[in-house]
């Protein structure tokens, strides 16, 4: 894990930055399964992705995929060139 763990309820959409480095065409596999394991699994994903107050991970279910977005429950949406990692 690489960022501070926080629940997907305290995810602050205004504090999401972009990364350092846009890192979304090396993580497009891994969200592709990530979608996979929630639907099909119901299965959890860890995603570290950048804020203006460092790395944060969280552990959750990933509904969608867009082209620039994941999609959590509750209508979360994290832009993908904010992510910096994802687990599972």
């Amino acid at each position: 894990m690489l960022g501070e763990l926080i629940e997907k309820e305290s995810i602050t959409v205004s504090d999401i930055i972009p990364a350092d480095q846009n890192h979304t065409e090396e993580l497009r596999g891994k969200l592709n399964s990530a979608q996979r394991l929630g639907n099909e699994f119901k299965s959890k994903a860890d995603i570290t992705f950048n804020t203006n107050k460092g790395p944060k991970t969280v552990n959750t279910t990933v509904w969608s995929v867009t082209e620039s977005y994941l999609q959590l429950k509750n209508g979360i949406h994290i832009p993908l060139n904010s992510l910096i990692d994802i687990d599972f």
